[in-house]
């Protein structure tokens, strides 16, 4: 009886340092508080991003625009061009 309760202590001192020090190397505070501290960055510089993301995209449909257009006058086709619909009445 005597035995089995110093093994259970034993087992509980080791189990209680393990603990300690996993606390020690992954402190829940801080990583908490690094989240908070990334979280507010994201939240204030959104503005910024939503900018940029507005730029891009306008950007991109500028592109997008200048291809169809150069598509369309090297075309051929009469629901692009109105001059061959118009040549061949």
């Amino acid at each position: 009886m005597q035995q089995s309760i110093k093994a259970s202590l034993k087992r509980l001192k080791t189990f209680l340092n393990y603990s300690k020090n996993y606390l020690k190397r992954n402190n829940p505070i801080k990583v908490l508080k690094k989240q908070i501290v990334a979280g507010l960055k994201d939240a204030l510089s959104i503005n910024k991003k939503r900018k940029m993301v507005k730029y891009k995209l306008k950007y991109q449909m500028h592109q997008l625009s200048q291809m169809e257009k150069l598509i369309a006058q090297n075309n051929e086709h009469v629901f692009l061009k109105g001059n061959k619909f118009n040549e061949m009445r």
